[in-house]
């Protein structure tokens, strides 16, 4: 239950967080506080959204606080009871989760007071990760994901420009260019090659998970990897231990699969010319970009007034018809009020929501245990794909540390309860 304003006002003193630099500003009846774990210059894009937003001289204005280590931050003050904030971004994986723990409170009076708010105006993906069982315990603010970037002058240098006719570039088109590469060049990095592998699950209309429980150790891990690994035998990918992400800037890569966020980066470097398509593909009839969201939520807190409520509710009214500025972040806003103007057409992740085939692809994991896969396959893949390690032993090793978390996690939480 919501205190009303009234009921507040006599008698209450303001409370300093328990956390430096994170005021909660509880008992606050004309601020927001809002926090989100935007510590690079995402946060500063987000900085611009909020000015703009209390610039329009709202009732309850928003406090925007850029929280590291944000999700320990969160578990701390969801258990003392004490400065937790109004409203916070959360990551996708993240929804499952706190659900369970029933520490997320639903946005249904919030969309009530907003009726715009709605799963029409936003990308599916992104509206569908935040519902859980029927229930909208999120509004999303983007699609963030797993993108491949080519460099347009090897491209053409290589005769490879065909790959991108279907967008879809194979693996076998990959290994068609054995032996034409130069000295110091190579086909593709290794970025994001956890958020690359997770893609290729999907291409062979695999999962992660069987009947709820967790499924790394399968036949469609197993394809996927030795898939991929055929490149690196090749001698196609960048050198194990080199940096990709450079190479790929510094001209001598065709293809780097790193995320949306690094159009930006990529724009900065003089005499890069660049595009970008879909993550290549083990499949040739089917593409993947493994995506995440970046989504607005409000922790159980007894403390917050309904009337913040309201606040809430125009400041993501305001972030659904204004986000266009978080695109500048390198961004997909989930909002297609936003995706679908002309304005958002001038940035490169436009590409991602031109048809109704490129949305699909932007796929988002919702499984429970997913956070601890996504670890899991993150920490083994490189050797596995390098060869440096049994690729069976390894997903063997995979399936139980994966197990053990998710044996240790609920363990945790059910000694919470008691």
């Amino acid at each position: 239950m919501k205190r009303k304003l009234g009921a507040l006002l006599t008698g209450v003193a303001l409370t300093a967080s328990l956390l430096a630099g994170c005021s909660s500003n509880a008992n606050d009846p004309n601020t927001i506080t809002f926090w989100t774990p935007l510590t690079g210059e995402d946060g500063a894009y987000m900085d611009n959204l909020v000015k703009a937003y209390n610039d329009t001289d709202p009732a309850v204005k928003v406090k925007h606080v850029v929280t590291a280590d944000m999700y320990t931050k969160i578990s701390t003050v969801l258990s003392s009871g004490k400065g937790i904030p109004d409203l916070a971004i959360i990551h996708a994986d993240r929804v499952p989760g706190y659900v369970k723990q029933n520490q997320l409170e639903a946005m249904t009076t919030v969309m009530q007071a907003q009726p715009e708010l709605k799963e029409d105006n936003y990308l599916p993906q992104a509206w569908g990760a935040g519902n859980i069982d029927g229930t909208q315990y999120t509004v999303p603010l983007d699609i963030h994901a797993n993108v491949m970037y080519y460099n347009k002058d090897l491209l053409a240098k290589y005769g490879a420009e065909s790959f991108l006719d279907d967008n879809n570039v194979t693996v076998d088109e990959i290994l068609s260019l054995q032996g034409k590469m130069d000295e110091g060049d190579y086909v593709v990095n290794d970025a994001l090659l956890g958020w690359a592998m997770l893609g290729q699950i999907q291409n062979l209309n695999g999962d992660i998970q069987e009947d709820g429980k967790p499924a790394v150790n399968t036949e469609v891990m197993k394809t996927a990897v030795e898939d991929v690994k055929k490149i690196n035998d090749a001698g196609l990918m960048t050198p194990f231990g080199e940096d990709g992400y450079l190479m790929f800037q510094s001209g001598n890569v065709l293809f780097s699969t790193d995320g949306t966020w690094s159009s930006t980066a990529h724009a900065t470097v003089e005499n890069l010319n660049f595009g970008v398509t879909n993550v290549y593909s083990v499949s040739p009839d089917k593409f993947t970009n493994r995506s995440s969201s970046h989504l607005f939520a409000m922790f159980n807190n007894e403390q917050r007034l309904d009337e913040k409520e309201q606040g809430i509710g125009a400041f993501l009214e305001f972030i659904r018809e204004n986000s266009v500025e978080w695109a500048k972040a390198g961004q997909i806003p989930a909002s297609k009020q936003v995706v679908e103007s002309p304005d958002f057409s001038q940035y490169m992740q436009s590409f991602f929501t031109s048809d109704e085939k490129e949305i699909e692809s932007l796929y988002i994991y919702t499984y429970e245990y997913y956070p601890y896969i996504a670890e899991t396959v993150d920490k083994y893949v490189g050797d596995m794909v390098r060869g440096n390690v049994d690729i069976d032993e390894t997903l063997q090793t995979m399936q139980k540390e994966v197990e053990d978390k998710i044996t240790e996690s609920t363990g945790a939480a059910a000694k919470t309860g008691e």
